[in-house]
């Protein structure tokens, strides 16, 4: 018996299949999701706000248990990855990453959640990222909506990282400020990349499906050239890379793009793309997590 024409395929992606009648199947699940929490173990709390309701952008503020004497801590607006198309700031595995980085840098830690594909098609995942950033620039000068932030946060020592489709974001994030500016106050000191994805494998046409408005293979936000590199609104740079990831090549490739800002590369051998977030207590997995919690360190060290 014939197969209905509803069930043919047209496209094919790594992440997802397209039928003939638009129909998108992703091959993995959405990811569950938990509530906040205050951790008894770090004394971490955490909470989630909305940024918006229309549309739709939230973010998990993590706070980091709070020491006498009491002072303003930096932060780190954190981008989640997924392909662009799953997984959350309210999956456990990232809850429990953010928990981490909060407790071990003394950071508070802004995790965003933002649109995902195909409900909400590339580009909103860099317009909601974007606009929880400047929803947190506008506690800077203590009136914003968040008490916590009004009170606790250092806005001249900020931080942006994700992962994956996340350090994609990040990267996107971080020109924008270069190229539209924060308001008076808010400063954007390093920027964390962590098996980055651009342009430059085959999963650049998969790219090019879910963002319907872009240019082509070239688009900056997929394959970001030199003077987009020159516009990025950071100091410093860390990223990381594993060895046998296939996005390693590219990554590489922008680190060596010839950015005027300083720029640091961290390896892990043997290991493949996100391994960090399979077992978050492995040793690889911790070893991440520490030259990255370093990085946020070091910098705040140098600016005190």
């Amino acid at each position: 018996m014939a197969s209905s024409p509803n069930n043919e395929i047209a496209l094919k992606f790594s992440l997802f299949q397209v039928y003939k009648d638009a129909r998108v199947e992703l091959f993995r699940p959405r990811s569950k999701k938990i509530p906040p929490s205050n951790d008894p173990v770090t004394g971490v709390q955490s909470k989630d706000v909305i940024i918006s309701s229309e549309p739709r952008v939230s973010a998990r503020i993590f706070l980091p248990r709070l020491k006498t004497p009491v002072r303003k801590l930096p932060l780190l607006l954190y981008i989640h990855g997924g392909g662009f198309s799953m997984l959350s700031a309210f999956s456990p595995v990232y809850h429990k990453f953010c928990n981490h980085v909060a407790s071990e840098a003394d950071f508070i830690v802004v995790s965003v959640e933002y649109g995902l594909f195909p409900a909400r098609p590339i580009p909103a995942c860099y317009e909601d990222s974007w606009a929880v950033l400047r929803w947190v620039a506008s506690h800077v000068n203590g009136n914003g909506r968040d008490p916590w932030l009004n009170d606790r946060a250092d806005f001249g020592k900020v931080f942006i990282g994700g992962d994956s489709a996340g350090g994609n974001i990040s990267h996107n994030v971080a020109f924008r400020v270069g190229s539209t500016g924060l308001p008076r106050g808010v400063k954007v000191v390093g920027v964390v990349l962590v098996h980055p994805f651009f342009g430059g494998t085959m999963d650049g046409e998969m790219w090019m499906y879910m963002c319907p408005t872009n240019s082509g293979l070239n688009d900056p936000r997929l394959n970001p050239g030199t003077e987009d590199l020159a516009r990025l609104g950071c100091e410093r740079m860390l990223i990381f890379v594993a060895e046998e990831d296939c996005l390693t090549v590219v990554a590489k490739n922008y680190c060596e793009s010839g950015w005027k800002g300083t720029v640091e590369l961290f390896e892990s051998e043997k290991e493949k793309h996100s391994f960090h977030l399979v077992d978050l207590d492995a040793d690889n997995a911790l070893k991440l997590r520490h030259k990255f919690v370093s990085f946020l360190r070091q910098d705040l060290f140098s600016l005190i």
